[in-house]
């Protein structure tokens, strides 16, 4: 029967199908051609969702490039994606998904389900303790630098190729693995104690013989759960009963979208009314419930009781379910168990955060490999200078691992060690107190950032609502004439319940008669009346009572002066909009004082209570934009419709007037967020008419969605104008300088919301995003190929203006001219993106990364603006009121916007400087010491003998070095107040000039020099002492690289100096105990101190020059600012 209800009622672009839903085609013309359907970029289906990594589909023209693949493709690289494809395919087959399918649950009878459905176990461990060694070595061993490494190492054990102690090559290669798998161990254990404790939580569940403590992940779907006040609910439930009264309870839902409102949610009628909770196995009784679904929003089902004749059916939605992971909020409730472990929304919504490798490790990786072919060809070099005599192959291996420290294993160590400590730099700033650095392994990043994504709502505004206007059409309030809005509200109470009734009623036989001829004969007092009673009626706000919460919903009216006291009540509802429209009707008299399922209560300002029945609640969507109430006033019995939505969504509900659309315009452009409130009058008969087609809807279990609305539609027509409301988001702490700045620094920043298309852009203006004398570009709405090929010519003309485009054109743009839009859109100095999703904004992160290959920033405070911060290069959340799952899955957590500033101005340069500084050093050091033994290994007919041995080598890649190398983590080029007042200088950082193929040349020719000079130099000078060749060269070396780290030095700090001499004493202590190496008496000598003299003076002081004419004839940008 319910299946039969027509379709046709729904208007066009009432009820918009989810962007992510596979059927989407079907938004589109059908003038599209099917030819085009193979270019279809960016579209992603529900399973998408269910991949840890979403897979998007890129341009048509990147695939051509795919597919040609030869033999370079394969060894530049093509193996691992090769072996990665064989081993996705192998797990795969092994762990083949299961469909997810609809179910029937039987009330307290696990036993009777058809499938096998997911324990109930929270697992977020990344390894088991078979696959832990294996895991962490495979993270590790899958970057070049370390697996050149192992190899290296390994090749000690053979006896042929062995060159020096094991433990120079061990030690160092082990250190590195300790540290990472401690750190990793640490994190296991964190995450298997985390889940432990979750699943090891105790549950009260329902059984024939009474109450049975159970663990959470022992439940089952079927099971009947108790969950207290305050206690986590464990998996996805059917709220079947409560401790309220109302029916009713409120659930805290912080943790699964990141909104801290609470929630109101119903208990099913049939089995709340049962006498006693022991009834529950008294009756038999299934949930039918849809397969698992990502939309956290929505939810079908029916409840059945079979045991009546006849049976009961009831209708199943969103305020019926009890998601796992909220928080009870107000009594005890019941409910029975529909999806468990892996089925629950709230794993299902749970996107793995990808492994995020910086820019700076990247190059630095490449680099390396440029290295290693050096170092390969150095040794072919010798072998050849050899003559290939004897057996040369062996010999080169020997060559190739005595010129190993040419890529020194300390690079990783000592990057590492300084991502760390600019992690502690950044939370111990106290400009910007509060902030937490949660990946530690990418801060450069923040110095390499070219497009900043944010979030407006929250992020760029406060979230903090205020009413601002009132709108009648002829007359409009602000906040300096509120008190006459007061004295109307006042006026019509004093005068006496009949007066604002019979007013009502008066007026519904005028309005039958003609359209227009009402708003003449209503007096402004009357008008006001109803737009405050409408306001006061039509939501989904509730007033709590901290010291009543158990009594208010059965509070007499007799209590009503002691419970209903102003200062003891707060509002809660699930937008902050509607919380402020509440408080503002209190404000002028008419307040809200109780409600609960069935009834609400509003006091006048003379104290008396106005009852009235709740008959239907249609709840707001994005979808609909609207949300609808129908109430009957308990003393009259008039039955009124009350709507109130955004102005797209009304303007055609509404009875014709001319001045809804220009008002709304206004309003916007002052940055206010408008919604329209409208009323319609119903008679008893057309209600019940209603009320039958809308319960029978309801229970439809195909299309119910687009049945329900059909029905609620039949009302939405020729509906009152009420009035217009404005309300203002007010903007965050110096957000307009703070924009400004990192506009000025070369920084883009697109503005990624899901609110409209006019707040959205009125925000942009004022908060200055879009500069006073851009032009702004609105995009139109575009639905077929043809309109987005005309609109993209359009935009093509204009220059140098600001975007604003909806997520609905963006996604038709996308589909067939992808490459084209990115283009065009990356060319505009700021871009707007309204009415997105989050998936939506995760795809625009993935598209510039993509078509850009720049490094992008996502900054959001919301649930909604996760999925975009783990997208993004470098992911920023703010702690907000939107709770704080945003910043616990960035990797930078800031509480306001404004630190974003200072975060890559200044910590973001120093991190990027200085790791380009310590890596080249670090590579430098490795590259001397290369040169030695290449010159050593050419003046001994190419012997393949180490120059150094044992604890030299070691000695000196650590306490002899190591501090002042490390010691360049706390140089830096510019004062912070430089930095922040010329942005200008960090656009020269995303050209990575710091670090790049040029200064690393720049860093080879400097080692080679010194290298040779030091060698030859040792021979030269000492020709008779040649047995002492080592002592002196390594003298000598340890001096120029304390003098180099002093010349790469820009600002000095006493810990530099402080490390620069405990090296020196540390090297001159040391010399006493290597006997075996060092003879005391020969070093002691007056000419072995002027010759190692002369050579360090010789390999160092022609760089002092260079350095000082550099910098005084060509001068880099930020010494000109220094001096």
């Amino acid at each position: 029967m319910a299946d039969s209800i027509p379709l046709n009622p729904v208007r066009k672009n009432s009820k918009r199908i989810p962007y992510y839903n596979s059927a989407r085609l079907s938004r589109y013309s059908i003038e599209d051609e099917p030819s085009n359907l193979d270019e279809m970029p960016l579209m992603m289906s529900e399973e998408g969702f269910e991949n840890d990594e979403s897979d998007y589909q890129t341009l048509p023209r990147a695939r051509v490039n795919q597919r040609q693949r030869g033999l370079g493709w394969f060894l530049c690289g093509g193996w691992k994606v090769l072996c990665g494809s064989c081993c996705d395919c192998l797990v795969y087959m092994c762990r083949r998904k299961k469909e997810l399918k609809a179910r029937t649950v039987w009330l307290g009878c696990p036993e009777k389900c058809e499938e096998k459905y997911p324990k109930n176990a929270i697992k977020n461990q990344k390894y088991n303790i078979f696959t832990f060694v294996p895991g962490v070595l495979y993270q590790q061993f899958k970057f070049f630098l370390n697996l050149y490494f192992l190899v290296v190492a390994c090749s000690q054990f053979v006896p042929s190729l062995k060159i020096g102690y094991l433990y120079t090559y061990w030690a160092p290669l082990g250190f590195v693995l300790a540290v990472t798998m401690v750190r990793e161990a640490v994190d296991e254990v964190r995450r298997y104690q985390r889940d432990k404790d979750m699943n090891s939580q105790l549950y009260s569940k329902l059984t024939v013989r009474g109450k049975v403590q159970v663990k959470s992940s022992d439940i089952q779907v079927g099971d009947m759960i108790i969950v207290d006040k305050n206690q986590r609910i464990p998996a996805d439930m059917i709220f079947l009963r409560t401790s309220e009264k109302t029916g009713s309870c409120f659930i805290r839902t912080d943790q699964l979208d990141g909104e801290t409102d609470w929630k109101l949610k119903v208990a099913v009628g049939c089995t709340q009314r049962l006498p006693a909770v022991g009834d529950l196995f008294s009756i038999s009784a299934y949930v039918y419930a849809q397969k698992p679904q990502l939309d956290i929003h929505s939810f079908e089902g029916n409840f059945t009781r079979e045991d009546t004749d006849p049976q009961i059916h009831e209708s199943l939605s969103i305020e019926n379910t009890l998601w796992a992971s909220t928080v009870v909020a107000s009594g005890t409730v019941i409910g029975v168990v529909i999806y468990t472990g892996k089925e629950t929304r709230s794993v299902l919504n749970t996107s793995f955060a990808k492994n995020k490798v910086g820019l700076l490790d990247l190059e630095l990786n490449r680099l390396t490999k440029a290295l290693f072919l050096a170092q390969v060809v150095l040794s072919i070099v010798m072998v050849a200078l050899q003559g290939f005599v004897g057996p040369w192959f062996r010999n080169l291996f020997r060559f190739v691992v005595l010129f190993s420290y040419i890529i020194p294993i300390s690079l990783r160590v000592n990057l590492d060690m300084g991502k760390s400590a600019y992690g502690w730099m950044i939370m111990k700033d106290e400009n910007i107190p509060g902030t937490v650095v949660r990946t530690s392994t990418i801060p450069e990043e923040l110095g390499r950032l070219v497009y900043l994504l944010t979030d407006k709502t929250g992020t760029l505004t406060q979230n903090e609502m205020v009413f601002k206007r009132l709108h009648l059409g002829t007359v409009s309030y602000g906040t300096d004439t509120m008190d006459e809005i007061q004295s109307h509200i006042i006026q019509s109470y004093a005068q006496g319940t009949s007066q604002p009734s019979s007013s009502t009623s008066g007026s519904t036989p005028s309005r039958k008669t003609q359209s227009s001829a009402p708003k003449v004969r209503k007096s402004v007092s009357s008008r006001i009346h109803e737009a405050v009673k409408a306001i006061a009626l039509c939501h989904n706000v509730t007033p709590v009572y901290e010291t009543h919460a158990g009594v208010n919903g059965e509070t007499e009216s007799a209590e009503a002066d002691q419970d209903f006291s102003d200062d003891n009540r707060t509002y809660q509802a699930s937008s902050p909009d509607e919380v402020e429209l509440v408080r503002w009707t209190q404000s002028v008299g008419l307040t809200l004082v109780n409600r609960d399922l069935t009834s609400l209560q509003l006091k006048t300002p003379s104290g008396q209570i106005l009852s009235f029945h709740i008959l239907q609640i249609f709840p707001f969507t994005s979808e609909s934009k609207r949300m609808g109430i129908i109430v009957r006033e308990e003393s009259t019995g008039d039955i009124t419709f009350y709507m109130k939505g955004a102005d797209v969504a009304m303007a055609s509900i509404v009875q014709y007037n001319d001045w809804l659309e220009e008002e709304c315009g206004n309003m916007a452009r002052e940055g206010l967020r408008t919604l329209v409130v409208a009323k319609k009058s119903l008679s008893e008969e057309q209600y019940q008419d209603f009320e039958s087609r809308y319960n029978q809807a309801k229970l439809s279990i195909h299309d119910r969605a687009l049945k329900v609305a059909a029905v609620v539609e039949s009302l939405e027509r020729e509906m009152e104008l009420l009035c217009l409301t404005g309300v203002e988001d007010q903007l965050q702490a110096d957000v307009r300088p703070t924009l400004e700045l990192l506009r000025n620094a070369g920084i883009k920043i697109w503005m990624l919301t899901g609110d409209k298309l006019e707040t959205a852009t009125c925000i942009a203006k004022s908060s200055h995003l879009v500069s006073r004398n851009q032009d702004i570009h609105v995009f139109k709405p575009v639905s077929s190929r043809g309109e987005a090929h005309l609109e993209l010519n359009a935009f093509r003309r204009k220059h140098d203006c600001a975007l604003v485009i909806s997520g609905d054109s963006l996604e038709v743009c996308l589909r067939y001219y992808e490459h084209e839009f990115v283009e065009l859109a990356c060319q505009c100095p700021a871009v707007v993106c309204c009415r997105c999703s989050p998936t939506q904004k995760a795809q625009i992160v993935t598209l510039l990364q993509q078509h850009t290959a720049n490094r992008t920033c996502a900054i959001g405070d919301g649930g909604n603006d996760v999925s975009m911060i783990q997208a993004a290069d470098c992911g920023i959340g703010i702690e907000g009121k939107e709770g704080k799952q945003a910043s616990l899955a960035a990797d930078f957590s800031i509480t306001q916007f404004k630190h974003i500033g200072r975060l890559l101005m200044v910590h973001g340069r120093n991190s990027y400087k200085r790791s380009a500084a310590l890596g080249q050093f670090v590579m430098h050091r490795g590259m001397i010491i290369s040169t030695m033994q290449a010159v050593f290994s050419s003046v001994f007919y190419f012997a393949s003998v180490p120059l150094y041995q044992g604890f030299l080598m070691v000695g000196y890649a650590t306490m002899y070095t190591m501090f002042p190398v490390f010691s360049l983590v706390l140089d830096q080029d510019v004062k912070p107040e430089m930095a922040l007042l010329y942005p200008e200088l960090y656009k020269d950082l995303t050209k990575g000039r710091s670090l790049s193929f040029k200064t690393f040349l720049i860093w080879v020719l400097i080692s080679v020099y010194q290298g040779g000079i030091l060698m030859y130099g040792a021979l030269v000078l000492f020709e008779s002492e040649f047995v002492h060749v080592v002592a002196i060269s390594f003298t000598a070396l340890i001096l120029t690289e304390l003098l180099m780290v002093a010349l790469t030095i820009r600002t000095w700090h006493w810990l530099m100096v402080v490390a620069e001499f405990f090296s020196l004493g540390c090297y001159l202590a040391s010399l006493a105990f290597l006997n075996e190496y060092f003879d005391l008496s020969f070093i002691t000598t007056w000419p072995f101190l002027w010759k190692v003299s002369a050579i360090t003076l010789v390999s160092c002081l022609p760089l002092y020059i260079i350095k000082y004419l550099k910098r005084k004839f060509s001068p880099p940008s930020y010494s000109k600012l220094s001096s």
